[in-house]
């Protein structure tokens, strides 16, 4: 299990950070660790990784995702809604692991990101606009069950 926050600026942009060891972007957050809940998780790694502790809200998504030889993980997505500007000046991020960070506009964002993980922030995004939880595979909400 793995879980991270989706905090944007006040324009609306969604916050992304570039890690040191892997080529894609991604947003705050990690692997879930043995007892610990995925809320508790991405707190303790935005802490980790940005150096502070902002309030972290609702769950916006819920992605299962398969995992080859293992089946699959899930993957959680909270709103860490809008960081306010003077917030931005206590980030220090954390140098093992992130290179950088920036805010991108929706339709900036593909490009940067894995399809898997381009789909479930788009998915997210659109929750946390409607005010609600989505369950996704793969980063798509499945057909209805009928």
């Amino acid at each position: 299990m793995a879980a991270g926050a989706l905090f944007v600026d006040a324009d609306g942009r969604m916050m992304l950070v570039e890690p040191c060891y892997k080529p894609h972007w991604d947003i705050p957050g990690g692997m879930v660790e043995p007892g610990e809940s995925p809320l508790s998780a991405c707190r303790r790694e935005v802490e980790e990784e940005l150096g502070i502790t902002p309030p972290i809200g609702r769950l916006l998504a819920v992605d299962w995702a398969p995992r080859t030889g293992e089946g699959g993980k899930i993957l959680y997505v909270f709103d860490g809604g809008t960081l306010p500007a003077g917030l931005h000046d206590r980030i220090v991020l954390q140098q093992e692991e992130l290179r950088s960070y920036r805010y991108v506009a929706a339709d900036e964002m593909e490009p940067m990101l894995i399809p898997r993980l381009f789909r479930r922030l788009r998915s997210a995004l659109w929750a946390r606009d409607e005010g609600s939880t989505l369950y996704l595979e793969h980063g798509v909400a499945p057909p209805a069950c009928e």
